[in-house]
């Protein structure tokens, strides 16, 4: 049997055409024939097994970041973390605990200060800076103790950073920013925190065209919204304030903003 070249293949598909009588049958019949000798780059689908694999790999990788201490040593300080001060007191004691009811058990980090001023004592992340950080953590003030504590991030240094920090005593949240060693207090609201025994705190820096703002989540509800610019990219962490015990758990972080793939392989 004699195999056509590809030009009779071509006047055959005219053939066609003219028999089928019609353009759009002409068009058709000539269509499949290129793309009949058109060679496939299909990209291959991932199996179920390669999207479960990868959609792990995202959780735990470096872009999603989730610190719940519960394979840190206990009576310690937390692997790949450092503590900070931004005054001359004496540095804050930040040690993992185990806990009984611990959001994500058996451990937490309680961080107890003993400044006689309102000192901001600052536990950092190691190693990450963010510039729009969408953070979260679950905190606990314990019972008859003082209790002010939440979220740094933006942190250059210990004297400039900003702090998203809850004082359960008083039902007040607070957003200041600290600027070589100075405070400065850019909102506060009152807040009506559930009848739990850990709270959640959620901070977000993000932009919109030229202008930066951050929001304060407690326990769901939104309470601050800001407009600042003073701060970028900088460290993120925990802090106690003054004299106070506060109790931490499942601290989450991810950048709202990334030029990482979040498949693999990229799908560009």
């Amino acid at each position: 049997m004699r195999v056509l070249s590809m030009f009779e293949k071509y006047r055959m598909c005219l053939v066609i055409g003219q028999v089928r009588t019609g353009f759009f049958a002409l068009v058709v019949a000539c269509l499949g024939f290129f793309m009949w000798h058109i060679p496939s780059y299909g990209i291959q689908r991932e199996t179920q097994e390669e999207k479960a694999a990868n959609l792990k790999k995202q959780a735990v990788g470096g872009l999603f970041q989730k610190w719940t201490f519960d394979l840190d040593q206990t009576n310690a300080q937390p692997s790949s973390f450092v503590k900070g001060i931004s005054t001359d007191e004496p540095l804050a004691n930040w040690i993992v605990q185990g806990h009984t009811t611990a959001p994500s058990p058996p451990n937490i980090v309680a961080g107890s200060s003993s400044c006689l001023q309102l000192c901001y004592q600052v536990l950092l992340a190691d190693g990450l800076e963010y510039e729009y950080p969408d953070l979260s953590v679950r905190f606990h003030a314990q019972e008859r103790t003082a209790g002010l504590g939440g979220i740094v991030f933006g942190v250059r240094d210990t004297r400039n950073f900003y702090a998203a920090v809850v004082d359960p005593i008083s039902q007040k949240v607070q957003l200041v920013r600290i600027s070589n060693g100075r405070e400065l207090l850019l909102a506060q609201a009152s807040v009506n925190l559930k009848p739990i025994d850990w709270h959640s705190l959620r901070v977000q820096r993000n932009t919109i065209i030229s202008k930066d703002f951050i929001e304060v989540v407690v326990d769901g509800a939104l309470v601050l919204s800001v407009e600042d610019q003073a701060l970028g990219l900088g460290q993120i962490g925990l802090v106690v304030l003054g004299s106070s015990t506060v109790l931490f758990d499942s601290f989450h972080a991810v950048p709202l903003f990334s030029h990482r793939p979040l498949s693999t392989p990229p799908a560009y």
